[in-house]
């Protein structure tokens, strides 16, 4: 059976099927619009202009919706917009599959609003944009940006890859292909084939494949290096090489040069963030 319906008429008999369907996740859904087409054999709501989404704390709004009351699954096309508690996605077309996973396509911007906190006194504004966004609300805000984009806090600076991955409630994106993190409070630019950076960590980024970074006029280079970012905007290197205990013997003077092997390595010297901070990385 297949009513058509006006919004003001909606009330009654979707409030009453969503309520059954509810009871699988005890999360109420309401959906309002100008016209609507409900099918009550499927669960499936078809509605055009002004469309009004409610899940739970899920708020979405679009020109055209199908809306499933059974699986929570929708489909949003036109001008839309998502405000799922901290965070608020715009796009010209979403589908969620009402189990934890959204897809959202067409000029995507993802923002994410943090409270003033200990970490951040007067809080922070955190960005994600491409063409395309795979959003898990559910799996600590986890974003994927498959064919490259941007993430910018306007604490910590820009992160720019061919792809972008993160997981915002643990402050960790990992940039792979051309990878390019700048950090203007830091003074800091830095990037490799691959940079996994971890906000909880210090700061910690991890740069591999043709790896550099960039602070004060001052550039450190190699395959793979390990850099925090210091409270203080100094730039830190994580131990990776100790030197022997006889290393200060090569420097002794001998009645002939001491032939030398040379060897290669992909290691990169680098700062006991412990024992000694420097401006020249």
């Amino acid at each position: 059976m297949i009513k058509k319906i006006c919004a003001a008429g909606l009330a009654a008999m979707l409030i009453s099927s969503a309520a059954i369907a509810a009871e699988k996740d005890n999360l109420p859904s309401e959906v309002n619009a100008d016209a609507i087409e409900y099918d009550m054999n499927t669960g499936v709501v078809s509605a055009e202009g002004n469309v009004l989404l409610k899940h739970g704390t899920t708020k979405a709004t679009g020109l055209h919706a199908l809306f499933n009351v059974q699986t929570k699954e929708a489909h949003l096309i036109g001008n839309v917009i998502v405000v799922d508690e901290d965070m608020r996605l715009t796009c010209g077309a979403l589908k969620s599959n009402g189990q934890g996973h959204m897809v959202a396509d067409e000029n995507v911007i993802a923002t994410q609003t943090v409270a003033p906190n200990e970490k951040y006194p007067d809080g922070d504004v955190r960005t994600f944009m491409g063409d395309h966004i795979d959003y898990f609300p559910d799996d600590r805000k986890h974003v994927l940006i498959p064919g490259g984009g941007i993430a910018k806090s306007e604490v910590e600076g820009t992160f720019t890859a061919d792809k972008l991955e993160g997981w915002i409630d643990d402050e960790r994106y990992i940039g792979t292909g051309n990878a390019h993190l700048i950090s203007e409070a830091r003074k800091l630019e830095a990037g490799g084939d691959q940079v996994d950076y971890d906000g909880k960590q210090d700061g910690k980024a991890v740069l591999s494949g043709n790896a550099w970074a960039y602070q004060d006029n001052n550039t450190i280079r190699g395959n793979r290096l390990t850099v925090y970012l210091a409270d203080d905007g100094t730039l830190k290197a994580e131990p990776k090489i100790q030197m022997p205990a006889d290393f200060g013997k090569a420097f002794e003077q001998k009645s002939e040069p001491a032939q030398v092997e040379e060897k290669s390595t992909d290691e990169t010297v680098v700062i006991n963030p412990d024992e000694a901070t420097s401006n020249v990385p």
